[in-house]
């Protein structure tokens, strides 16, 4: 399956999904990954101590981080058309 989302990446997805204890309480989420993860392997996240839903593995927090650069950009858009619509109003 071929996807276009900020870049283009090719070849097969794998879904992984897991759970994890944080302060006594267990929490599940999942992530793509490119390499199959054996079911009951063991392997490494790192979590937000404050707000332990949040860990570096997560779909959200990939997605997440590419917001501000999304909304960066459309705001960037929209200050360059009024600057070039002002440029083309003093010109007449």
């Amino acid at each position: 399956m071929n996807t276009f989302r900020m870049g283009v990446q090719s070849g097969e997805k794998y879904r992984i999904a897991f759970d994890y204890v944080a302060h006594g309480q267990t929490y599940s989420d999942e992530f793509q990954s490119a390499v199959a993860i054996p079911q009951n392997e063991q392997f490494s996240i790192c979590y937000n101590p404050l707000a332990p839903q949040q860990n570096d593995r997560s779909s959200e927090g990939a997605s997440a981080g590419r917001a501000p650069v999304f909304a960066l950009g459309v705001a960037g858009s929209i200050v360059l058309s009024l600057l070039w619509l002002a440029v083309l109003r003093g010109c007449s």
